[in-house]
């Protein structure tokens, strides 16, 4: 099954999302009160998760390109 150019632009437009949503979260942590030397385990859970969908997003997209 080939990704069609619809399913393409959605796998790219939920990559950019997860990429922002992290690139905000990285950008927030020095501004939280107190400063404390390590992401709580949540934040750091959440950060992990939305690197995970971005490198599954990729992954799928460079498997039906090897395909098609």
């Amino acid at each position: 099954m080939e990704l069609d150019l619809d399913e393409s632009s959605l796998a790219i437009g939920r990559i950019e999302r997860a990429l922002s949503r992290i690139e905000k979260a990285l950008a927030d942590q020095p501004k939280r009160s107190p400063p404390a030397i390590a992401a709580p385990a949540t934040d750091q859970s959440a950060l992990k998760a939305e690197v995970a969908a971005v490198i599954g997003e990729l992954d799928r997209l460079i498997a039906e390109a090897d395909r098609g």
